[in-house]
């Protein structure tokens, strides 16, 4: 259940006044295994605005992942419903892309400028135009001079960020990123976590970040969605946009760092 915040970790001033881009309305997602009906979330509710970068921050099995899979198109809600722009979502589409965890998400055969262009292709953008917007999303993500490569040529987090630069490339209304950095050593994750700030700073692209770090989840995010235990439920959201690098050694950082660890290990834990 969501909690009363104190004014500073209240969303957004500007982005409770405009409309929601993308609404999760009382969300509850369920799917089967071989033994039983698992029920991940449980009448989830929250608003996503533009350029907002909001992270999806909770303990292994409360449906972060499955609300991400939910809002690009993968899986319907048993109850409630998901909006973007309005419209209800029932099917992926390119106004939605996703980068995954796995390092190996791009088609071995392929050069780099290659597959970023892939999706724009098969979405109808002219070959000059695709080749275009490829080398200069590879740009931004300061892959340039490897744009000839093959995938096998790259580290993980490079291919992570052609992964991004290929999302980015297709425009979409929102970048959907699931644990991207989880299976990158501390120091290649802190330099693709500025990197993505760097991009979105550039770019002003609206981000659904998943991850289970803390840390993570107050660096990157505008906003962060803090979930309960399964099956997931919404114990609050908090505003730390004013927070990032240069704050994690500040006293504030720090206390909602605490304050976000109680809710996550705490079941009784309250917010004041």
């Amino acid at each position: 259940m969501s909690q009363t915040l104190a004014p500073s970790m209240q969303p957004l001033a500007g982005a409770q006044t405009a409309s929601p881009l993308v609404s999760v309305e009382g969300v509850t997602l369920q799917y089967k295994t071989p033994d039983h009906l698992v029920t991940a979330t449980y009448r989830v509710s929250f608003q996503i605005h533009q350029q907002e970068r909001v992270v999806l921050l909770g303990p292994s099995g409360c449906g972060k992942s499955t609300i991400l899979k939910a809002i690009a198109g993968f899986m319907p809600p048993v109850e409630g419903r998901i909006t973007l722009k309005g419209s209800v979502i029932a099917s992926p589409g390119p106004d939605r892309m996703m980068v995954f965890q796995e390092f190996d998400q791009l088609l071995p055969w392929k050069t780099v400028q290659a597959n970023v262009a892939y999706p724009m292709l098969v979405n109808g953008v002219s070959k000059q135009e695709a080749a275009d917007r490829a080398a200069d999303a590879l740009t931004k993500v300061n892959l340039a001079k490897f744009m000839d490569a093959y995938p096998h040529m790259l580290s993980g987090g490079m291919k992570q960020r052609v992964a991004i630069a290929r999302a980015m490339a297709m425009k979409p209304d929102v970048l959907l990123m699931d644990e991207p950095y989880a299976a990158l050593d501390a120091l290649t994750r802190r330099k693709m976590q500025e990197e993505l700030l760097q991009l979105w700073d550039d770019v002003g692209f609206t981000l659904v970040f998943v991850t289970h770090s803390i840390e993570e989840a107050i660096v990157v995010g505008s906003r962060v969605v803090v979930l309960s235990p399964h099956p997931g439920q919404v114990r609050a959201e908090l505003n730390c946009d004013h927070l990032g690098f240069t704050e994690r050694d500040t006293p504030e950082f720090g206390q909602l760092a605490k304050r976000i660890s109680g809710m996550l290990f705490d079941d009784h834990a309250v917010a004041h």
